[in-house]
C-alpha cells in the first residue's frame, strides 16, 4: 500500500508508475575472514551469502538479478586451476539452496523467468544461468567483453568460470543500450543511469572496480526504494561506517582505484539519502533480516 512507504521524500525519478515486487534469496554461501571484507574486522571466519533477487514486474513478468551459487559451480571447480577458487573461499551449498529450487518452492517454474540481469560475471553471481532456459541475459556490454575470451588462470584471476555460461549465451543476450541513459538527481552521485526496461522501473548505475562493467540497480516497491549494489561493498555496515575492505581484497579487482571511487559514492549516497535501502550481494545483515527474517520488501 502506498501509505506504507517510509521514504516519501525520495526524488521522483525513483517513483515510476510501475512499482515492482522484490524478493531476496541466498543461494549458498562461502566463508572468509571478516577482516578481508571490512577494514578493522575480526580474524574470525564469517559467512558470506550469495544473494540473488527476484523481481516481479507488472509488464515484463519474472526476472532475476544474478543467481548465486549452483551445482554447476561445484562441478566447474573440481579441477585445477579452478579448484583454487573453492580453496580460497570454501563454498557451502545444497541443491535445495539453488535459485532454481527456491523459486520452484515459491511456485515459479524456470520457464517463467524471462530475464536474468547480470550485475557482473563473477562465478558466484552466474552459476545458475543454465537453469533458466527461457531467460534473456541483460548486462553492460563491457562486463562481458572483459571476460569472454579469458580461460585458465587468466579467467580465475577475474573470478570467472567460462563453463558457467550456457550454450547460446550471446544469442540470448540483451546488453543494456547506451541510448537508454538517463540523468539522475544530484542526490545520486553516479555518472547517470540506464533505463533497463524502458519504463523507468529499473535503473542500472555503473559501479566498476570490483569487476569490469559492474552495475547496481535502483528500483522501487510499494514500501521502499532500493539500490541493489552488487559487490561494490560487501555489507551495509561497511557503507554506513565508511570501512572499505582490506587491500588484500583488491587482488581480484581489475581496478582498485575505481573500486574506491564506487565505494565512496555509496557512502555519500547513504548519507544523503539514509532512507534508501542499499543491499549488497553478500551482506550478512540483509541475509538475516530480509531473507531469513522474511521482512516484507
Amino acid at each position: 500500500m502506498h501509505n506504507a512507504r517510509q521514504d516519501d521524500n525520495m526524488p521522483d525519478i525513483l517513483r515510476p508508475s510501475l512499482k515492482v515486487k522484490l524478493r531476496l534469496f541466498a543461494a549458498g554461501y562461502c566463508t572468509h575472514p571478516e577482516w578481508v571484507t571490512i577494514r578493522g574486522g575480526s580474524w574470525r571466519s564469517c559467512r558470506i551469502p550469495a544473494l540473488f533477487a527476484c523481481i516481479e514486474h507488472p509488464k515484463f513478468g519474472t526476472m532475476l538479478v544474478d543467481t548465486g551459487y549452483a551445482q554447476r559451480f561445484l562441478d566447474e571447480t573440481e579441477r585445477l586451476p579452478a579448484r583454487v577458487y573453492r580453496a580460497i573461499t570454501p563454498v557451502f551449498f545444497r541443491e535445495s539452496d539453488s535459485a532454481l529450487r527456491q523459486l520452484e518452492a515459491c511456485g515459479i517454474s524456470p520457464e517463467r523467468v524471462n530475464a536474468v540481469i547480470i550485475t557482473h560475471f563473477h562465478a558466484d553471481h552466474i552459476a545458475g544461468l543454465h537453469d533458466f532456459p527461457q531467460a534473456a541475459f541483460i548486462y553492460m556490454k563491457e562486463a562481458y567483453e572483459a571476460v569472454k575470451h579469458l580461460r585458465g588462470l587468466a579467467a580465475l584471476r577475474r573470478a570467472f568460470l567460462p563453463g558457467l555460461l550456457p550454450a547460446g549465451f550471446e544469442e540470448r543476450s540483451r546488453p543494456i543500450a547506451a541510448d537508454r541513459r538517463v540523468e539522475l538527481p544530484d542526490e545520486y552521485p553516479f555518472y547517470g543511469a540506464y533505463d533497463v526496461l524502458g519504463d523507468g522501473s529499473v535503473l542500472a548505475v555503473r559501479l566498476p572496480g570490483h569487476a569490469d562493467g559492474q552495475i547496481g540497480l535502483l528500483l522501487s516497491t510499494e514500501r521502499h526504494d532500493y539500490l541493489l549494489c552488487a559487490d561494490a561493498a560487501w555489507s551495509g555496515r561497511a557503507i554506513r561506517e565508511n570501512r572499505a575492505p582490506h587491500p588484500l581484497a583488491g587482488l581480484v579487482m581489475p581496478s582498485r582505484r575505481q573500486y574506491a571511487d564506487s565505494f565512496a559514492r555509496l557512502v555519500r549516497l547513504q548519507r544523503s539519502l539514509p532512507q534508501l535501502r542499499i543491499a549488497a550481494s553478500h551482506c550478512p545483515d540483509v541475509w538475516r533480516q530480509w531473507v531469513e527474517g522474511g521482512e516484507p520488501l
